[in-house]
């Protein structure tokens, strides 16, 4: 009927523009069943449950056998680790799959069949699923001792298929690879030609000081090709050349080239060509995500066009306010906006919008989301009024300022008074009583703050929040320490008396002090840019980070399975050994220093340094240069548009990396939308 027809559209215009809110692809299923499914799907509560699912998965090798459940990592001291018993892991394990197994269905569902042979990613997630799943029978048939686990190096794959921004991260990458591939061969050209010099300047010969050299690094091809490629690095850097260089000086002209056309010329060239051929990545992912909204909001008119009181003779589509304030109040979305667009509806005269007038009712999800600061109180008496201005000033926030700096200073002046003294000959006196001082100061500037700003405006300021919450647990550890040991005194020295000594309690007090010092930051125009421009950096960069962590946890799992049971502690004295998943992302990010684990390796097997050389290629000659020219390309963006910017005080912009770009993006054409609308696999439009 013509009621059931109009709801369906005005369900399927609510997800249109749910979906370009979020920027996601609208090919999916529009009938009623599919929409209330699709909703549900990606709701919050659904989405809450997926993401902690795949936290919960990753997070089990932690206490997986062999667990990292100790305070220590060192064998020679940690007692033996809690092992969960055969079973717990793989229940919860199973818990997950099933999750998973939810979510490729309802996926494959909602595509439809034709677009799922399309999509590489759900082909993969169901591959990935059947192997893990194979796997986990395979565990438990024998009773969880096997050695090898396949499903635990295939689990970053399931945080990966999850994030439409590491897909893209990683589709990108993939076009960058052949252009990094030939300076990756300049390298090993680079390194093969010097491995062949330095094996026949440092041949064995009789001179025993030479002879130093070829023992220790030269001795055969894999020796001189492993020392050399750690000199790239510089982590061996002077070791390697000191042997010959106590002989004769002039050996150091062959390892100062080595270094000179490797470390200067040849990394930097590949940094370089990275951010040439990586420059574009965010703008073009940008584009991308802008034609998604605009698509969005275009088929959501569309849609509405369609119902049935809009007039059938009018020329050009049409959508009537009526419709779409009902699908507003249904939509979820920033209450700033939705308010926006409601202003802007009332404001509009006529009854109905063409596609051009709906078009940009939306552009309001574009802007920046500006927070306002609540306004101060206003004080009737004249004294009150006088103390707002003068605590409200910025004059005493550099005063603040300056406190806080005599507080380093004094703490700086004590730590190297006391640098040499026995715990029992330090008379903490001195420190305790300025701590109490300052303290005190802090917690009065606080409420004079307040005071003058009120509240509400004192906590809408962040580093308000960070200045507040640092005073309040530094006024607690003080009253807990007077509570233990009473007030400063000459004499007062640390006690063991409870969870933590005197000089515990003032170690904790000192360093939460040098911490607050950072609320001189926003008083510094430039350095606070540098400060903010790196915090949305931050924010925005999840995608990328995200599949540094697939990364590092693939290594660490395979490291776990090659090295189990290679360190075996010999009183004072340990061999390498790797077999927990902490200490091994430990080991996976000192690796760009990897000087001893290359040689260690020769213990085990040459054939371990493959492992080696492919995480220093992947993280550090790749991944990190591929990190530097992604935050190049954010920075430089970020710092000419914050440069511009008139610094308002009451205002504050709020961006995310689509809002960053807004200016330099184009706009789709109509022809575009409505070619790429007629393409949709599962919505038929009448033109």
């Amino acid at each position: 009927g013509t009621g059931a027809d109009n709801d369906l559209c005005i369900n399927q215009a609510v997800v249109f523009i749910e979906d370009a809110i979020q920027y996601r692809s609208i090919n999916h299923r529009v009938d009623s069943k599919s929409l209330w499914l699709y909703r549900w799907y990606y709701s919050r509560t659904c989405q809450w449950i997926l993401s902690l699912t795949i936290t919960l998965i990753l997070a089990l090798a932690f206490i997986e056998k062999p667990s990292s459940l100790t305070v220590t990592s060192d064998v020679r001291y940690r007692l033996p680790a809690w092992n969960p018993p055969c079973g717990l892991t793989e229940s919860i394990e199973l818990l997950c799959f099933l999750v998973f197994m939810v979510d490729v269905s309802v996926k494959s569902y909602l595509i439809g069949w034709e677009e799922f042979w399309k999509n590489k990613w759900l082909m993969a997630y169901i591959l990935t699923l059947i192997v893990s799943l194979t796997d986990w029978v395979v565990s438990l048939s024998f009773f969880c001792a096997e050695d090898v686990r396949i499903r635990r190096i295939l689990r970053p794959f399931f945080l990966l298929q999850n994030s439409s921004m590491m897909k893209k991260t990683l589709k990108s990458i993939n076009s960058t690879l052949p252009e990094m591939a030939s300076v990756v061969l300049l390298l090993a050209v680079h390194l093969s030609l010097f491995t062949m010099f330095a094996m026949l300047l440092f041949a064995r010969t009789k001179d025993g000081q030479q002879e130093k050299e070829w023992v220790r690094y030269f001795r055969n091809l894999p020796d001189s090709l492993t020392s050399l490629l750690v000199l790239l690095t510089t982590a061996n850097n002077p070791d390697v050349m000191i042997p010959a260089y106590s002989k004769n000086r002039a050996y150091s002209i062959f390892f100062i080239l080595f270094t000179v056309l490797g470390n200067l010329f040849l990394m930097n060239l590949l940094t370089a060509i990275i951010y040439n051929q990586f420059r574009g990545y965010l703008l073009k992912s940008v584009q991308s995500s802008l034609f998604r909204r605009r698509l969005g909001i275009r088929a959501a008119f569309e849609v509405l066009s369609s119902l049935k009181e809009t007039p059938a003779n009018a020329q050009q589509s049409h959508v009537s306010v009526g419709a779409l304030l009902q699908v507003l109040q249904k939509v979820d979305m920033d209450s700033r906006c939705k308010q926006a667009i409601m202003r802007s509806l009332k404001m509009c005269s006529c009854d109905q919008l063409s596609a051009a007038q709906f078009q940009k009712l939306f552009e309001e999800l574009d802007k920046d989301a500006i927070k306002q600061h609540p306004p101060s109180p206003e004080y009737q008496s004249q004294f009150m009024q006088k103390m707002q201005f003068a605590f409200g000033h910025p004059y005493f926030g550099y005063l603040g300022n300056v406190v806080a700096l005599a507080n380093i200073v004094s703490i700086c002046v004590v730590l190297v008074l006391d640098a040499d003294k026995q715990p029992s000959e330090r008379d903490d006196f001195f420190l305790g009583a300025i701590n109490c001082f300052f303290i005190l100061y802090y917690l009065l500037e606080m409420l004079l703050k307040i005071l003058a700003m009120g509240l509400r405006r004192y906590l809408s300021y962040p580093s308000n929040r960070f200045d507040g919450l640092l005073t309040v647990i530094l006024l607690i550890l003080e009253i807990a320490t007077f509570a233990e040991y009473g007030f400063p005194h000459p004499g007062w020295r640390p006690e063991f008396m409870g969870l933590l000594s005197l000089w515990d309690m003032v170690r904790l007090v000192n360093m939460l002090i040098v911490f607050r010092f950072l609320r001189i930051i926003p008083n510094m125009k430039f350095m606070a840019l540098v400060v903010t421009t790196l915090l949305d950096l931050v924010k925005n960069l999840r995608a990328f980070a995200g599949i540094l962590v697939v990364v590092f946890y693939a290594f660490a799992i395979t490291g776990m399975m090659l090295f189990k049971g290679a360190v075996v502690p010999l009183g004072n004295y340990c061999i390498l050994r790797k077999n927990e998943i902490s200490w091994l992302s430990l080991v996976t990010f000192r690796l760009r220093l990897f000087s001893a684990y290359l040689l260690s390796v020769n213990l085990i097997c040459r054939w371990t340094k493959i492992y080696f050389v492919a995480w220093w290629l992947i993280s550090s000659v790749i991944w990190v240069n591929l990190f530097v020219a992604l935050l190049l390309e954010n920075f430089i963006h970020k710092w000419d548009r914050r440069c511009h910017r008139e610094p308002l005080s009451d205002v504050e912009y709020q961006r995310t990396v689509e809002l960053m770009f807004r200016d330099v993006l184009e706009e789709p054409t109509e022809e575009e939308l409505m070619d790429k609308l007629h393409q949709h696999p599962h919505l038929q439009l009448c033109r």
